[in-house]
Order: structure tokens, then C-alpha cells, then sequence
């Protein structure tokens, strides 16, 4: 078959990580283009990875090269109408986290899908790791019984010379703190394996950050199928750290990493004396190892592509998790619980995540009355 024809939009720090996909895809798809407004950046990019052309505007590089793939790597706050951009110009797209700010975006990306029958899939690596997928085939099977708790901790550290970028630590163009930028991708795993939520209820606060959006926030999650998760994110804590852990009627299984996992990484436990003693060896053996990156979310998009086929990471698949971000933050804004599914177009949240306007996440009230 012939390659898949791509293009980079953005060029800046992530865009890397896209082509180290790419390279490890080999034939298989070639970069034709990228795109981006710091002329002296992107002509060291084309250099780097010997990309024939650069342009600095998107829709001249979609009418000019009209790729099959576009891969957009650009600050938040242009996610949606990009997506949006290339699926008009009949390309499948495949975007950095967050995809969209709010609900009403993704309406937007979801219309565009059905007008033109291409695909825009959003960057959650994490669930196309070995160990997420042999995790999720033991919770399909019931291998481990029910999910019962849930342990979603991102401790992470960004300190004051990150936030001086200026596009970060604001509501109108990074969208949000570490809930919608840094933990996003451990929350959307804890979707994906344990299914869907039904309740949040959550705080957030800027603790210690010169900056408009959370630096902090704490969340419990109750799922439809009873398991109840709690979840931390952080940018403000000196020992980094992300720690997984589901607790099965039968095991506990954890993930210790950071931002990335290997199939060394996960640990399954039975209770002392437990008779599936036999069983945890087999649990624990992961047959294959594929990382949790890029390369590995890039490779399943292209068997989609190839066979023509919605992605797993799009359409309801990527919704379930902005909805969950979305209901989170009128939560920690209102001090109430909130339902999925009670978010309707009118209101303020549906628009954007932080609501009507883009308050200071320390002057929201943190609890009921």
C-alpha cells in the first residue's frame, strides 16, 4: 500500500514525539508537511526531520498538500477548529490532549466527522499500552471480579519558569490546570478500563501558582457499575509520581510510573491464602510489550485508516472523557455533586469547562452552602 501522506501542525516540544511515532512506522506513513507561525522553529523542524516543506498557515498547507493525516500539535485553545479545519479538507486527524474545551466543541468536531466520514482521534496513549490492554482484557473476561475501588493519583511538578510560556495557566488558551492537561490521560484510562461514570464530586484549588486555572485538584467518582474512584492532580508536588490501582474483588492491581509505562511497571496482589494463588503468576505475565506512546496509538489510527474504521479514541469514546472534566469543574465551582448526562447545551459548563467566564480557582466555594 502506499503511505500514508501526514502532516505536523505545530511544531514546538510534543511534535517530537510525534515523529518518533512516525519514524517507528515506517513505511507505513511520511510526513509531507508541517506547519507552524515561528518561521525559524519550523525550518529547524524540517530540517531535523527532513520534511520537504513548511508552511506557516494551516488551511494553505491543507488546500496545497491536501494530506490523508494530520497531526496537530499545537497549543490547546486551537485543538477544536483545527480538527475541524483538516476534516473539511478530507483528512483524518489525529490531535493533542485536550481535543476540545467544552462539550459544545466536540459537537463541533462530531458534526464535521459525519459531513465529511473522516475520523479525528484524540492523543490518549495510555490505553494502547500492553499493560493497559492485557488489563482490560482480564476486566472483560471477569477474570478479577468486580472493580470495586480506585486510586487516580498525578503528583506531578511545574514550577513558575513553565508557567511563564505564555499561552499556560490560563482558562482562554491552555483551558485548564493539571485536570485537563497533565491528568487527563490517566483519568481517560481509568475510563476506558473501568467503563462508565455515573457521579463527581470535586475541589480544586491554585495553592501555590501564579496563574488563573487549578494547580490542584481532588475528585471521588462513583462508576454505574458501583466501583467509586478517587483522583488527585497536581502540579505543585517535588517527588513526582503517577500511582494506578484498581482493587477487584479477587486482586489489586498498581501502576507505578510517570509518564509512561512498560509492562515492568504493573503489579497484581491476592489476598494471603487466596485460592486463585495459581492464578496471579499468569495475571502478571503480559505476552508482548508495547509501550504506553505515541508510536503505539500511532500504529492502531493507521489500521484504522487503512480499513476504514472509527478509532478508539473518538467520538464517544473521547466525549466520555471530556464530560467527566467538564462535570468536575462545575463541581469544584459550585460545590456540588454532578451527574453525567445533566450537562445540557445551555448551560455554561457544556460551553466551556470553567463555566460562564474564567474565574480564579482559589475565589470558587469548595463545598455545599
Amino acid at each position: 500500500m502506499k503511505p500514508i501522506r501526514s502532516a505536523i501542525v505545530g511544531t514546538g516540544a510534543i511534535a517530537g514525539a510525534h515523529m518518533a511515532a512516525v519514524q517507528q512506522a515506517g513505511r507505513r506513513v511520511q510526513v509531507v508537511a508541517a506547519v507552524d507561525v515561528d518561521r525559524a522553529r519550523l525550518d529547524e523542524f524540517c530540517a531535523t526531520y527532513d520534511i520537504p516543506r513548511g508552511y506557516d498557515d494551516a488551511r494553505a498547507m491543507l488546500a496545497a498538500e491536501q494530506p490523508d493525516l494530520v497531526q496537530i500539535c499545537t497549543p490547546p485553545a486551537l485543538h477544536a477548529e483545527l480538527s475541524v479545519a483538516c476534516l473539511e479538507a478530507g483528512a483524518w486527524v489525529l490531535c493533542e490532549k485536550p481535543l476540545a474545551a467544552s462539550l459544545a466543541e466536540l459537537d463541533l468536531i462530531e458534526a464535521a466527522e459525519r459531513r465529511t466520514g473522516r475520523y479525528c482521534s484524540s492523543v490518549f496513549q495510555w490505553r494502547f499500552g500492553s499493560g493497559a490492554q492485557h488489563l482490560k482484557g482480564l476486566i472483560e473476561s471477569n477474570a478479577l471480579g468486580r472493580p470495586l475501588v480506585g486510586v487516580c493519583q498525578i503528583t506531578w511538578y511545574r514550577d513558575d519558569e513553565y508557567y511563564r510560556v505564555p499561552w499556560r495557566g490560563k482558562w482562554a488558551t491552555e483551558l485548564g490546570g493539571p485536570t485537563m492537561i497533565h491528568g487527563i490521560h490517566a483519568m481517560d484510562l481509568f475510563l476506558w478500563l473501568l467503563g462508565d461514570w455515573q457521579v463527581v464530586s470535586a475541589m480544586i484549588g491554585t495553592l501555590d501558582r501564579d496563574i488563573e486555572v487549578e494547580d490542584v485538584s481532588l475528585a471521588n467518582v462513583r462508576f454505574e457499575n458501583g466501583a467509586m474512584v478517587s483522583i488527585v492532580n497536581s502540579v505543585l508536588s517535588p517527588r513526582q509520581e503517577t500511582y494506578l490501582r484498581w482493587d477487584f474483588q479477587k486482586a489489586t492491581v498498581e501502576l507505578h510510573t510517570l509518564y509512561r509505562y512498560t509492562n515492568e511497571d504493573w503489579r497484581y496482589s491476592i489476598p494471603e491464602g487466596s485460592p486463585d494463588g495459581d492464578l496471579v503468576a499468569r495475571w502478571q505475565t503480559i505476552p508482548a510489550e508495547a509501550p504506553s506512546t505515541h508510536a503505539s496509538q500511532l500504529a492502531a489510527l493507521l489500521d484504522s485508516i487503512e480499513r476504514g474504521e472509527r478509532p478508539l479514541v473518538s467520538g464517544p469514546e473521547a466525549r466520555r472523557t471530556i464530560e467527566l472534566l467538564s462535570c468536575l469543574y462545575k463541581s469544584a465551582m459550585t460545590g456540588r455533586p454532578v451527574q453525567r448526562g445533566s450537562l445540557a447545551p445551555d448551560d455554561p459548563f457544556y460551553q466551556r469547562v470553567s463555566g460562564s467566564g474564567s474565574p480564579r480557582s482559589d475565589d470558587v466555594p469548595l463545598r455545599e452552602g
